[in-house]
């Protein structure tokens, strides 16, 4: 099986850059979303447990 080539890549990779591009971005930024939800309620949970003892 043959690969056409444009410019020198496979064309199969040429295909839609910034799409693969949009969608690495995506995950990427989903991924950052929920550590910071995870952080954040790590956070309330350890300020509330030190409120809870101080009492």
């Amino acid at each position: 099986m043959e690969n056409k080539r444009e410019g020198g890549f496979c064309s199969r990779h040429v295909r839609d850059p910034c799409r693969s591009f949009g969608h690495r971005c995506g995950r990427l930024v989903k991924e950052q979303r929920a550590k910071f939800y995870i952080l954040r309620r790590c956070v309330v949970m350890l300020v509330c447990w030190h409120d809870c003892t101080d009492s």
